[in-house]
């Protein structure tokens, strides 16, 4: 959604009060509009990083390899409904659901065949996590197999997502824990893995989801920095310097069909964090780093092959907008989880990207365009105006408990849709320049028996595996949740006995208590 309505033609006066060293820059420098590093691209190239997930770990990992010697440069892990919504495959709750949209994980043992014969200190991994307790839970499990493999934590680089904000708001699941205890996971997991993995970002605040869910570019930006502020507040309460923390916060963000407006965007939000980071912590540097996925909400399922073309230009605007990590999603993700062919498109995507155009040869060249840097001020002032609505109502986890949030999303969702139908957004191919052409395509086709076979491994793990440990674990996992202690050694020793994200979540939600979420 636009901040404003774009007029046809930018001149000086657009930007009469527009200074080069408060509101630009150079690149690598405060306040970091054009970049946060001096030769952006030149230097240091964005990472291509395709998401990848489905079936059993064994088919998620001939992917992933795939992947990388097609010249992927990170890797990117999607996780099944039943893991994300931390149920074991063997639940009733996952019948029909195992493998698919993601890759299902329930033990250590699944970690192991999911990284079997990568290098975890070569690549950048990302743990596409999501919640705060889900952290808690697969990067233990994740921990564990590393140390397991031989490979030293301390050198690990990746991230996990570890976001309120995807537990207690976009989350579509039958029980919550509340607001309070699940930041208190969300801050427990930064704080461990600041402290022993110096290199891995311990949170990715998540605006992509929540943009995707249905809010507006401004809401999507202001959400993620008022959580990051409130965590930097809660983490410094605790004892942490700020400047201990800040750096290794990333966010994520939806990069949608509006091409300059989303160059504008990632322009201003770098700015918008600098400025806060000085003014409520005395950062002087406050860098921010973002990973970037082109818009699941802009691909449509009626002449597929035209997401191509949405993506390939989602893509450039945030190369030109300064991202530091991208995803292109697949035309054929309206339908399912990409098929190799589509993927290895999405990644060539990138590739051509960075290899041909000659986009990256030069740092921000849409810097001091009248157009450009009229819309990144229109950006920050709205994002800053946003961030003030929600701290005069209390702070970020103040607005995720009174429902306001959940009421947005849905009115939000309710006029985007209206304003399709009607015809006010114009999709081509959907409600603009139609055919009647029907379109087939090659969908991807699931594995056979991914279910059955992951519930009988899971089976034997749960025979083999030291039941008392087990029992021993739990109750201390109980015990700790309901003291002031971090809660995720905790959960590194549950992991090591074996026992399973549902086990794991059950404690949660018996040490916690249930949140009736407001419904919106």
């Amino acid at each position: 959604m636009n901040t404003t309505e774009s007029k046809g033609l930018y001149t000086p006066l657009s930007i009469p009060t527009f200074s080069y060293e408060k509101d630009l820059g150079d690149p690598g420098l405060p306040p970091f509009t054009r970049g946060i590093h001096p030769s952006m691209y030149r230097g240091k190239e964005f990472t291509m990083r395709q998401l990848t997930g489905f079936g059993s770990p064994s088919d998620t990992n001939k992917r992933i390899k795939y992947m990388l010697a097609n010249g992927s440069t990170g890797i990117s892990v999607l996780f099944d409904f039943p893991t994300i919504q931390m149920v074991d495959s063997d639940s009733p709750l996952s019948i029909g659901h195992v493998g698919f949209s993601g890759v299902c994980i329930d033990t250590v043992e699944d970690m192991h065949i999911l990284f079997d014969d990568i290098d975890l200190e070569k690549y950048s991994i990302s743990l596409v996590t999501h919640y705060p307790s889900n952290t808690s839970i697969l990067f233990a499990m994740f921990l564990v197999m590393a140390e397991e493999k031989g490979f030293s934590i301390s050198k690990l680089r990746g991230s996990v997502q570890n976001d309120v904000t995807m537990e207690e708001v976009i989350r579509c699941g039958c029980d919550f824990i509340p607001p309070k205890p699940c930041f208190r996971l969300q801050c427990d997991n930064i704080v461990y893995t600041r402290s022993y993995l110096p290199n891995w970002s311990p949170i990715t605040l998540n605006g992509y989801n929540l943009r995707d869910a249905g809010c507006s570019d401004i809401t999507e930006m202001a959400i993620a920095i008022s959580n990051g502020l409130e965590t930097i507040s809660e983490l410094k309460s605790r004892g942490y310097n700020p400047e201990f923390i800040a750096p290794r916060i990333n966010f994520f963000w939806s990069i949608g069909n509006n091409f300059f407006d989303e160059v504008a965007r990632l322009r201003a939000v770098r700015k918008v964090w600098h400025n806060l980071l000085k003014e409520n912590f005395k950062i002087a540097d406050g860098k921010l780093k973002c990973h970037v996925q082109t818009s699941g909400i802009t691909l449509t399922r009626q002449e597929p092959y035209n997401n191509i073309i949405r993506s390939a230009y989602q893509a450039l605007s945030s190369v030109l907008g300064g991202v530091q990590s991208l995803h292109v999603d697949s035309f054929d993700e309206a339908y399912s989880v990409p098929s190799e062919e589509s993927a290895l498109l999405s990644l060539r995507t990138q590739q051509i990207i960075q290899t041909e155009t000659g986009i990256t040869d030069v740092i921000d060249p849409l810097g001091g365009s009248y157009y450009i840097e009229s819309r990144t001020l229109d950006y920050e002032e709205a994002i800053l105006d946003k961030i003030d609505w929600i701290n005069s109502i209390g702070g970020y986890i103040s607005l995720v408990e009174s429902g306001l949030l959940h009421t947005e999303i849905a009115d939000f969702s309710y006029n985007y849709q209206k304003s399709i139908d009607e015809g006010e957004i114009s999709i081509v191919g959907l409600n603009k320049y139609c055919t009647s052409n029907t379109h087939s395509i090659p969908c991807f086709t699931y594995p056979d028996k991914t279910e059955q076979n992951q519930i009988e491994f899971l089976r034997k793990v749960k025979a083999n595996r030291n039941q008392d440990e087990v029992n021993i674990a739990i109750d201390a996992l109980y015990e700790v949740c309901n003291s002031n202690l971090n809660i995720f050694p905790f959960c590194l020793d549950c992991a090591r006995a074996r026992c399973t994200k549902g086990e794991i979540n059950n404690v949660f939600k018996e040490a916690f208590g249930p949140w009736d979420r407001p419904k919106g």
